[in-house]
């Protein structure tokens, strides 16, 4: 079947391009119809992907709009990368915490950050859920932006859309341990069960065997000199490698983790500098600007395949639509594939996707140890999501609590409300209380 394609949250450059890349290269004819509120992102993602579409003759049709509602309509696809009030909005959910005494690496999945994010991210992404049963009611439905669990959830909760979460971090680890191990990808067998950018891989083999013994054999060594030793750390600990690297996991134990105190450094500032993430986020689209408006034609390498969050969705779809019966990683709901979590909560985990769609994969039950990392913050997750629904000042604060970065109650609320005061422009559902 020839898809109909809307990419909501297009402004996102390297996103688009690598999407557009890989739908020239898999040969699929498609109509894609680019999304974004802001019309000089927009401008540049519509003109990039033109150029390339233009470059390989592809059977792709292109339109771009301000309007989602205006291309809804009969899609048979509809991804989802906006990123609420953009980088400027989340180098404030970084920097505001660190006058608290917070310091986060990234900031965009759990604490003060991930929660003042989560208030920004949900109200527009069930908007945006609504709008698809409106008008795409069997379309699949995708979300890659962050934080992904809260977003996910509070989507299913709130219009019961099907939304599939994708994110790139379990093949990100993968890749790192198939490397660790000195063996190719390919040679990999795992399997990674838990909250997105907490994800525990209890299980993995190389070339048919067990390799779980090999890791925890370097782990000694890894935590003394690799980039990630925390992980390698609870990969000593707990049995199980998680992802995704210390950028991320050491966001989810912030009680090792006091004014951002990280193996003789500050996380965020000297290590994982945020800064430089959000300087590379600003090159990375104003080059993908420039490629865009040149009268020069692009280079060779744009239509190479990435690795990036784009890279599995084509596949997934493809997989979908011809029943291949592929195994990724997705989140979805717990329907039982992780029995000792609770039941409809966001869980990321092996899935196959074949013409019934995508469909976690019954897992054995986590060991409690692993189980005890993530039930506090599937309990966040449900208090953010109502906070954000609900405009509820104090289901904010009571998350900040949940959190479990904040030194006091006093100083949660002091948090709360120079959060709310910054992000203001991004949280009308806080307005009137």
């Amino acid at each position: 079947m020839k898809e109909r394609l809307v990419l909501i949250g297009a402004g996102s450059a390297m996103f688009t391009r690598g999407l557009v890349a890989d739908l020239i290269n898999a040969g699929h004819e498609a109509d894609l119809a680019l999304v974004d509120v802001d019309p000089e992102a927009l401008q540049a993602a519509e003109r990039l992907a033109g150029k390339m579409i233009a470059a390989k003759s592809a059977r792709i049709t292109l339109t771009a709009s301000m309007d989602r509602r205006a291309v809804l309509r009969d899609a048979t696809a509809v991804i989802c990368t906006i990123g609420v009030g953009g980088r400027r909005a989340w180098e404030q959910d970084v920097v505001i915490p660190r006058r608290h005494g917070i310091f986060a690496p990234v900031g965009d999945t759990v604490g003060p950050g991930g929660t003042s994010r989560a208030l920004r991210m949900i109200p527009p992404m069930v908007a945006i859920a609504r709008d698809v049963l409106d008008l795409a009611p069997e379309a699949l439905f995708f979300n890659y932006g962050n934080p992904m669990t809260p977003v996910c959830r509070a989507i299913r909760k709130a219009t019961g859309a099907k939304v599939v979460g994708l994110c790139h971090g379990v093949i990100e680890v993968a890749r790192y341990l198939a490397e660790a191990l000195e063996a190719p990808l390919s040679a990999l067998d795992y399997t990674a069960v838990g909250l997105n950018h907490l994800t525990w891989f209890v299980a993995v083999r190389a070339n048919g065997e067990d390799a779980l013994p090999r890791l925890r054999q370097m782990a000694a060594q890894k935590t003394a000199d690799d980039d990630n030793p925390f992980s390698w750390s609870l990969l000593e600990l707990f049995g199980a490698f998680p992802a995704v690297l210390d950028r991320h996991v050491t966001e989810f134990f912030p009680q090792f983790f006091r004014q951002g105190r990280y193996y003789g450094k500050t996380l965020g500032v000297d290590t994982i500098n945020f800064e430089q993430y959000i300087v590379w986020g600003d090159q990375i689209y104003a080059e993908m600007r420039e490629a865009a408006l040149s009268p020069e034609p692009l280079g060779p390498d744009f239509f190479d395949r990435l690795t990036g969050e784009h890279e599995q969705v084509i596949d997934i779809i493809a997989s979908i639509r011809d029943g291949r019966r592929k195994m990724y990683s997705a989140n979805l709901p717990n329907t039982g594939q992780a029995p000792n979590l609770p039941l409809e909560a966001i869980v990321e985990g092996p899935a196959i996707a074949d013409n019934e769609g995508v469909r976690a994969i019954p897992q054995p039950p986590l060991p409690s140890a692993l189980v005890g990392t993530l039930a506090t913050r599937l309990m966040w997750v449900e208090t953010v999501v109502e906070a954000a629904l609900e405009g509820s000042r104090e289901k904010f604060i009571q998350a900040l609590v949940l959190d479990g970065y904040v030194e006091s109650l006093d100083a949660a609320t002091r948090l709360a409300n120079d959060l709310l005061a910054a992000q203001a422009q991004w949280l009308p559902q806080f307005r009137s209380g």
